[in-house]
């Protein structure tokens, strides 16, 4: 592959447009209105047709004040009918932006046959156009669709770095927004208004259609790998920058090796977005599949291993000993004995396992914070004594220690516990 400034361009204009988009798709995700840019991108079609018969041109201000004013009005039908109408807000945002989409088909196939407007690049966009397209701007050449979503960028960036207080607040708890002072619809509709500002200036770089992956998926992935707000805003940027330059990388040489010449950049832009999300999904550090697996797999030995220490300090109360050394052992069995005897919990003793002075503390620990709850459940909560242990069992491997002490504290520090079993000492 041989590298141009031609595909320098073409990466820059996705990934300017692409983080303009994942920008505002922050406060999307978190509102639970992600389809709100599907909405304004598909309603805006009349704006364009409506701007075409009023001017008869097809300049780019009137068509951008056309489509911005439509999907303004988008977002007050939505809100409005989400509101006062008493309907879902997705049922609101699928009847909004379908009937606006087919009148804006109508007045194109109907009312202005005349309209040179090519659906399909406002549907899927031409990157190679819009990085073709040169504008003058003192001693360098740059595409305009550059300059445009650089200014549209910036807009965006200066009104999440302003009121990112109010924007966090209004996004988590818009109640609480309006008793602290501030307009939280008025900041609503300032939001609605840049994602149709944002929408329509990607429309010549990645069309409609991947203005809603854009807004999305970047925002979606990072709310994964991350629990703070301003940590997800930059991530979101971050992987809608990664995504642009793997995007065109990957749409200029894969097909190659599918045996033919070249797929959209813009495509390619928006799946190699998904397949960041998808990644997230499986592996981010605390939400990923994965992770969430093996955090079940360790919760679960740790909570075999609590059982086998506490096991084996029953037994020895009883005097026997019951967990032979040798045999076939299952799998869990196998890995909750390795490793205690790598945490030298246990030892081997004449053919059994048995409890080191640690694992005896540990045990000690356990037993007492289950025979504490079995005695509190029976005096507080007033259940029989037969009634209490498997509740009990449950909530000893949530107890530390400063739980463990509230609860001696609010039944007077008993020795013995309901069946009559000692309590052991701290």
């Amino acid at each position: 592959m041989l590298w141009t400034s031609f595909d320098t361009w073409i990466v820059v204009l996705g990934a300017l447009s692409a983080m303009a988009c994942a920008l505002l798709g922050n406060f999307l995700v978190l509102r639970r209105m992600s389809m709100m840019g599907d909405a304004i991108s598909h309603a805006v079609l009349p704006g364009l047709a409506v701007a075409f018969l009023v001017t008869d041109s097809r300049a780019s201000l009137p068509m951008f004040v056309g489509a911005v004013i439509v999907g303004i009005i988008t977002a007050l039908l939505v809100q409005f009918l989400s509101r006062f109408g008493k309907v879902d807000e997705g049922a609101s945002m699928g009847v909004v932006f379908t009937t606006l989409f087919a009148l804006g088909l109508i007045l194109i196939r109907r009312a202005a046959d005349q309209v040179d407007l090519d659906v399909n690049c406002v549907l899927y966009g031409d990157l190679n156009y819009a990085a073709a397209a040169m504008v003058r701007i003192g001693p360098f050449r740059v595409p305009e669709a550059a300059v445009i979503l650089g200014i549209v960028l910036t807009i965006n960036l200066l009104f999440v770095v302003l009121f990112f207080k109010e924007l966090r607040i209004s996004s988590f708890d818009p109640e609480l927004a309006t008793t602290q002072g501030f307009n939280a619809g008025a900041l609503h509709y300032v939001l609605m208004t840049l994602v149709a500002v944002t929408a329509v200036a990607s429309f010549d770089v990645i069309g409609n259609i991947l203005v809603v992956a854009m807004m999305v998926a970047p925002a979606a992935a990072a709310h994964l790998l991350t629990d703070r707000l301003g940590s997800m805003v930059v991530v979101s940027l971050i992987i809608a920058a990664i995504s642009a330059a793997i995007g065109h990388v990957g749409a200029t040489i894969v097909p190659q090796y599918l045996g033919f010449s070249g797929t959209s950049s813009a495509g390619a832009m928006a799946a190699a977005t998904g397949l960041i999300f998808i990644a997230a999904v499986l592996f981010g550090p605390r939400r990923g599949v994965t992770s969430r697996m093996w955090h079940r797999l360790q919760l679960s030995l740790r909570i075999a291993q609590e059982d086998l220490l506490s096991g084996l300090y029953r037994q020895e109360e009883r005097g026997v000993a019951k967990v032979p050394a040798s045999g076939a052992p299952s799998l869990t069995q196998w890995l909750v004995r390795r490793r205690l005897l790598q945490q030298e919990a246990i030892e081997r003793v004449d053919g059994h396992f048995a409890l080191t002075p640690r694992g005896r503390k540990v045990a000690s620990r356990l037993l007492r914070s289950h025979r504490l709850w079995e005695t509190y459940l029976v005096d507080q909560a007033a259940l029989r004594a037969d009634q209490t242990h498997k509740t009990a069992e449950q909530l000893e491997h949530l107890t530390d220690a400063a739980l463990q002490q509230r609860l001696a504290l609010d039944i007077a520090t008993p020795t013995h516990d309901p069946q009559g079993k000692m309590i052991p000492p701290e």
